[in-house]
């Protein structure tokens, strides 16, 4: 199936974005909401500057208190907002740790996160709840599912259709790969909501990225609705910041015939799979219509590699996004997959920052020290990048209940307004790319 690495210019893949999203819109709160047709996580004519990490702030440590008290502005005026059914927005997840812990009289996150003897008394619950979460299985409801209105307005369905459906779930009880779970919706049989685990040796590794799924009633004279829970960041050339998945499995992107969606051949395992293979792959920056051809030998491999890195960074926004915002019906599936892989996703950041390339720290494997590797291009900037991120990560997997962590604590970035300062850089930037919410819409 293509994901955008064809012949042509990609025009189309990004033309259809806006009508895409509009003609599936499943609520009028998002009527503003549409991918723009020219941007792209890939800027040509910027690309052989520095990458833009989101990190200017950490060279100006004299603001910290300007920004702190900035972000605990911010967070007064958006805590209590009620946003519609949805609707991505990453506000209330940025909420600063560490600031709250304060609040309720807790040493902050730079100090012991939680007691041994506490963690120890809700990890046997947690775990238990995560190692018997199913791969598959079925819910009542999902109210805050995208595509929950949209299913309202739908035509009725015929009769095979519910048994369609029914071949769907059983297909994917009987074959779903272990890094893919789905939940589907026994009151309204057309949603369904899957969670996949970013591949090892990509970017993505360790990474939950969810998707949200939608059988039209004419399904499967047509392909599913997909929609990414992008959190406001775009982590892919093929997933949208606004939600978008752009697969020719989907039909939001032409590719040869065996590669487009073929009715009653074609089904969800198929989507999933592909989307878990051909997006989240180890070098996405060749996603990009023409790449790998325009971009060959050594300059390709350079700019795949700042594309790796900044990618991988905002895998890593991704995770606390989850973290602070899980899924309905996933939330055991979250809360215990971040704690059993916290401690390698922090290995692989300091191995990161020792000047190994992302991708390439493979848990099952020894480690090696990258400390004579030189730098190259960006790396600089993306080693100090990762290296200040980690006290939040940190902070984020203590507050999920990991105890073994703070070996990789740096103390001189540990204080309350380093998180905070962080934080508001991470609402900065998703706010420039978040979905359109009107006032009435809030």
């Amino acid at each position: 199936m293509s994901v955008g690495e064809s012949s042509g210019s990609g025009v189309l893949c990004k033309s259809s974005t806006s009508a895409s999203m509009n003609s599936n819109n499943p609520s009028g709160s998002n009527s503003d909401i549409s991918c723009p047709d020219d941007e792209g996580m890939i800027d040509d004519e910027g690309f052989d500057d520095a990458p833009d990490y989101g990190f200017d702030f950490y060279y100006n440590d004299d603001d910290g208190d300007a920004y702190e008290n900035d972000y605990l502005s911010l967070m007064d005026q958006f805590d209590n907002v009620d946003l519609p059914p949805g609707v991505e927005a990453p506000l209330p997840w940025l909420k600063d740790i560490a600031s709250s812990e304060s609040k309720q009289g807790v040493a902050p996150a730079c100090a012991e996160s939680s007691s041994k003897g506490k963690a120890d008394e809700t990890e046997d619950e947690v775990m238990q709840n995560f190692r018997q979460f199913k791969q598959f299985d079925t819910i009542d409801a999902y109210p805050d599912h995208f595509y929950d209105k949209e299913s309202a307005k739908e035509a009725q369905s015929p009769k095979n259709w519910a048994k369609k459906i029914q071949e769907e779930w059983k297909i994917l009880e009987e074959n779903l790969p272990e890094t893919i779970f789905v939940r589907a919706c026994e009151g309204k049989m057309e949603l369904l909501r899957a969670a996949i685990i970013g591949p090892q040796g990509t970017p993505y590794h360790d990474g939950l990225f969810f998707f949200d799924c939608y059988f039209p009633s004419t399904y499967p004279a047509i392909p599913p609705k997909v929609h990414y829970h992008a959190g406001g960041l775009r982590l892919n050339p093929n997933l949208y910041a606004c939600g978008k998945v752009c697969l020719s499995l989907l039909g939001t992107w032409h590719g040869k015939n065996n590669e487009n969606w073929i009715p009653e051949k074609s089904t969800m395992l198929q989507v999933l799979v592909s989307i878990q293979a051909l997006i989240l792959n180890e070098k996405p920056f060749f996603n990009e219509p023409g790449y790998s051809s325009t971009y060959a030998g050594q300059e390709g491999q350079r700019r795949s590699k700042d594309y790796n890195d900044n990618t991988f960074i905002l895998s890593l926004k991704t995770m606390m996004y989850t973290m602070r915002k899980p899924p309905k019906h996933f939330e055991d599936l979250v809360a215990g997959h971040f704690r059993e892989r916290a401690y390698n996703i922090l290995i692989a950041c300091r191995s990161y920052v020792e000047g190994a390339p992302v991708g390439t720290v493979l848990h099952s494997l020894p480690q090696t020290t990258y400390n004579s590797i030189p730098y190259v291009d960006n790396q600089k900037e993306f080693q100090s990048a990762v290296s200040r991120m980690m006290n939040t990560l940190i902070a984020f997997f203590s507050k999920n209940g990991s105890t073994d962590c703070e070996e990789f604590r740096s103390l001189d970035l540990c204080n309350i307004s380093d998180v905070a300062t962080t934080n508001l850089e991470l609402y900065k930037i998703e706010s420039a790319s978040t979905l359109a919410i009107t006032a009435s819409d809030v």
